[in-house]
């Protein structure tokens, strides 16, 4: 028995409905398709294009004194490696921790595949001395108190107006390196006069200025600001107050009542006369 005919508009809709089924299933192969293509090529992409096969594709920019062998050591880089596999942060922390700079940036670089370091060097801005297990070691201090291996020919340059080389820092531990830095912050404003920073066993620091003579700091504490104002004020006005009598000491200790000691010169005029041997 033959099925009748569907009314007219009954089997347009039944076409339609076939239609828009069958569109659904060639978009869902496309997409597989496509999203198969897209995964092939970001793996290929990964394991060949953006990856570094050699130390030709590091460059390190910016520093005089580290090699791009030295960078690839420190950060412990091993040929061949995916652009995506390093972490810039991870790998700015262990470069910072190990070499001799004062700031490091990492970029990762995609066409062509580079990893690009940027360095700043630290430069020695004063002599310094330590005591060690082996004896006194000698070096330099950069401008954030950090301790560096150099000798007086490293120190020819001048650094923000002032020789490195007239300045001594004695008595170097890690521990000092904030305080250290905040008085080194405070040399030019001290005019240049200031020629010695000392941190007695005590951890108590002393200055020794051209104008001031020996200024005690007290321990480095919340109190340092304070009393390095202190002393630029007196850098200042002090000279002219005293009218001309030698400074001895200053101690800062408390920076709300400095004390002074001040180099007493007898006059001649007041010594005493000796009395001329009488003659018979």
């Amino acid at each position: 028995m033959s099925q009748a005919p569907l009314p007219p508009g009954v089997e347009r809709r039944r076409q339609l409905r076939l239609q828009r089924r069958n569109e659904r299933l060639r978009n869902v192969w496309r997409l597989l398709l496509l999203s198969a293509g897209a995964a092939g090529l970001g793996y290929g992409l990964l394991r060949q294009g953006w990856s570094l096969r050699g130390p030709d594709q590091v460059l390190v920019i910016g520093s005089e004194q580290v090699s791009r062998e030295e960078v690839i050591r420190a950060a412990q880089l091993r040929f061949p490696l995916t652009l995506l596999s390093l972490q810039p942060r991870e790998l700015k922390d262990r470069l910072a921790a190990t070499l001799p700079v004062e700031q490091v940036g990492v970029q990762r670089l995609m066409l062509p595949p580079r990893l690009r370091i940027d360095l700043v060097d630290r430069q020695a801005v004063a002599m310094a001395e330590r005591r060690t297990p082996a004896g006194l070691q000698r070096g330099c201090v950069d401008r954030l108190g950090n301790w560096m291996n150099c000798g007086p020919h490293q120190l020819t340059a001048k650094s923000g107006g002032v020789s490195p080389s007239s300045l001594l820092v004695l008595g170097w531990q890690p521990a000092y390196r904030a305080p250290l830095a905040q008085v080194l912050a405070e040399r030019e404003q001290l005019g240049g006069n200031l020629s010695q920073i000392r941190f007695e066993p005590t951890g108590t620091i002393v200055l020794l200025t051209r104008n001031l003579g020996e200024v005690r700091l007290g321990p480095p504490d919340g109190q340092l600001t304070r009393r390095l104002e202190v002393l630029e004020h007196l850098e200042e006005e002090l000279p002219a107050r005293v009218k001309g009598k030698p400074v001895n000491t200053i101690d800062l200790s408390d920076p709300d009542r400095p004390e002074l000691g001040l180099t007493v010169r007898t006059p001649a005029s007041a010594a005493p006369r000796r009395t001329p041997p009488t003659t018979n």
